[in-house]
């Protein structure tokens, strides 16, 4: 299910951090110091990493987006997108 800005905005800090699914490894992982941070999980050779895009609302939904769809045309080139920055 794709998240929507006003789905981020509502989501509130629980005890424990967790996390909200976007689609195609995007998800947003929310602190209980109130933190949303934006993240992205791929693999590559096997091997599962994670590259951190940012916080909301600094960085938002489209945002965020648009730097997982630039990761995953590296990966598709076979390059890993932590490396590459």
């Amino acid at each position: 299910m794709a998240l929507t800005n006003v789905q981020v905005k509502n989501l509130r800090p629980r005890t424990k951090p967790y996390k909200v699914s976007d689609f195609d490894g995007l998800h947003v992982l929310i602190n209980p110091g109130d933190s949303k941070l934006w993240r992205f999980k791929y693999r590559i050779m096997g091997k599962e990493r994670l590259l951190s895009i940012g916080a909301w609302p600094e960085v938002s939904l489209l945002q965020a987006g648009t730097v997982r769809e630039d990761a995953r045309a590296k990966l598709a080139l076979g390059v890993d997108p932590s490396g590459y920055r």
